[in-house]
């Protein structure tokens, strides 16, 4: 049985990243691992059921030169359920109120998902869905 162990993401804010999904989505965090000879850092993100989050730092990776309200061919969000329609907006206005861009509203898909979009600290899209 094959399923998706965890998403990476490389980021600029190690510590500001791990807050953010921390407070807003609930993740426990592991350690830090830190590998002093490539200077690389990262966290696991654990979410109470599914797939975990690695969030990666290394000064030597550039930045990613993707336009946030364009959508571009590889990876492009990874969405969160947050248990229902009710759940969505409570996130949603929670993320606006401080300060996350909301880059899509509340509405209902054609797949049959409710769902918003808004962007993490550094820019990265989150669905947020039902």
């Amino acid at each position: 049985m094959a399923f998706i162990e965890h998403i990476a993401i490389w980021v600029t804010d190690l510590e500001k990243m791990k807050n953010f999904y921390s407070t807003y989505f609930g993740t426990s965090s592991g350690e830090k691992y830190h590998n002093h000879t490539k200077d690389f850092q990262s966290y696991f993100l654990s979410f109470k059921q599914g797939s975990r989050l690695e969030l990666m730092q290394m000064p030597s990776i550039p930045d990613n030169l993707n336009n946030i309200f364009k959508q571009y061919k590889g990876l492009i969000h990874f969405a969160i359920s947050v248990g229902s329609k009710e759940e969505v907006d409570k996130y949603t206005e929670l993320l606006r109120k401080d300060g996350y861009p909301i880059v899509g509203e509340p509405r209902y898909t054609g797949d049959g998902y409710y769902e918003s979009i808004v962007l993490d600290p550094e820019n990265n899209r989150i669905e947020i869905t039902n």
